[in-house]
């Protein structure tokens, strides 16, 4: 029975018959390659039972092996390696079918290889995720046939391995590798001018050309008899809090990616320069009520503790109560801080349902309110209008674009720092002002 279950037919072999099938009938009229035709069908059958005993003698001659990394990345191309071994006396040709988790809904994945005998093979291939949660893995299928190409063998491996995607860290190590090395203007970050010394004492050093003159130390020039400088540092341990909103306001997809999980990729990224900035980061999530609650710390393990935070963020959808929000805000978080908010207003009327308390929080905070443009709308803006229906269409548009900067300048005339973003252009915007408002001083 299991030799049965294992046993496949190529395509060869059934080209093959139909090709003995048209002889016989051919043979009708032409009488003497009937006994030829014979001899082929017989020695087709004999390939057929050497090929059959030559794949199925022994076990264990492929073994297969995905290398299914601890975690992937939401929203970015996670490579998967799979090393198979040839442990076959003689070359083969394989036929991979990996059975990819049902979030990816792809259903056409094939891989062929020829793999000499006694060697193995090492090849890879890339998922995109575009969800959280756990993504489980069926089969690994591997079809053997010889140089014959007449039966195939199905060997099966590693089934229901489980992986689970994480908010997208390798975004997170990207922009941090890059704000180590100073690079962040490669990736559309400003370079932010410093105003005053909003900054902490760190330590007295010989002046060297191209420091600031302003900050000369007279008093250690005279006992040195050489310049020296006053050199400063950030302040350190700042409070900064991201609010995510994850109401159904956040449900939009773009590129196959809803807005809460752009707000959740930007904030692993964003709390990960916080963090080697030396200020304490903290995440409250929010919808029908407060979903989330994590204290603003510092400490080196915190970014992991925001990870998990992040990870079993949940959503049924609802309206979002800001009043909660803000009740949470007033009771739990006593220090003057910086919040991110990460919300969406497609309407001025939903804005005005929530400015009061958004004009609460900025009393006491800084706070930053980020929502959307609609990029599904561009097209249709720069498309010239032929017909009534497109006029109309247009129109609207133009509307919910127009509406949109105008929710922008309320904010803005109440002294709420905004953010009207692209969703692919979120985290940089992101970063660019939390730079922005640590070289003004103002938190």
């Amino acid at each position: 029975m299991r030799f049965i279950k294992a046993l496949y037919l190529h395509n060869r072999l059934f080209y093959a018959l139909a090709l003995v099938a048209v002889a016989f009938l051919v043979s009708y009229w032409v009488n003497f390659i009937y006994p030829l035709v014979w001899w082929a069908l017989w020695g087709l059958i004999l390939l057929f039972f050497i090929d059959c005993v030559v794949l199925f003698r022994g076990s264990g001659n492929i073994t297969a092996q995905r290398l299914l990394p601890e975690k992937f990345s939401n929203s970015d191309e996670n490579e998967l390696p799979v090393k198979i071994q040839n442990n076959y006396p003689f070359k083969v040709s394989l036929d991979i079918i990996d059975e990819i988790p049902v979030q990816f809904q792809k259903r056409d994945f094939k891989k062929e290889l020829i793999i000499p005998a006694k060697e193995s093979s090492l090849f890879t291939y890339d998922l995109r995720p575009v969800e959280r949660g756990e993504y489980y893995f069926g089969n690994l299928n591997i079809y053997a046939s010889t140089r014959f190409g007449i039966a195939k063998r199905r060997f099966t491996f590693e089934k229901d391995q489980l992986v689970k995607v994480y908010p997208s860290f390798i975004q997170m190590k990207k922009y941090a590798f890059l704000a180590l090395d100073n690079r962040l203007t490669l990736l559309g970050m400003k370079k932010m001018r410093r105003i005053g010394h909003t900054m902490e004492f760190e330590q007295i050093k010989d002046y060297v050309l191209g420091d600031d003159v302003r900050t000369i130390n007279w008093k250690a020039t005279a006992k040195r008899h050489q310049l020296m400088i006053n050199q400063f540092q950030d302040e350190k341990s700042q409070p900064v809090y991201c609010l995510i909103d994850a109401s159904r306001a956040m449900k939009m997809p773009f590129e196959g990616l809803t807005l809460l999980d752009y707000a959740i990729n930007s904030t692993l990224a964003f709390s990960n320069i916080a963090l080697k900035k030396k200020d304490k980061v903290g995440l409250i999530t929010f919808a029908e009520g407060i979903k989330n609650h994590l204290p603003a710390s510092s400490r080196k393990v915190h970014l992991n503790t925001i990870l998990e935070v992040l990870y079993n963020v949940n959503t049924k959808f609802l309206d979002s109560d800001f009043g909660s929000l803000y009740n949470q805000v007033k009771r739990k978080v006593s220090q003057r801080s910086l919040l991110i908010m990460y919300t969406n207003f497609e309407h001025i009327s939903s804005l005005e349902r929530q400015l009061g308390y958004l004009k609460a929080l900025s009393r006491k905070h800084i706070l930053v309110v980020i929502f959307f443009i609609n990029t599904e709308l561009d097209e249709l803006l720069n498309t010239p209008a032929e017909d009534l229906p497109t006029v109309y269409h247009k129109t609207i548009a133009q509307k919910a674009d127009y509406d949109k900067k105008v929710m922008a300048a309320t904010l803005e005339k109440y002294g709420i720092q905004t953010i009207l973003t692209k969703p692919e252009d979120l985290t940089v915007n992101t970063i660019n002002k939390y730079l922005e408002i640590k070289a003004r001083g103002i938190l």
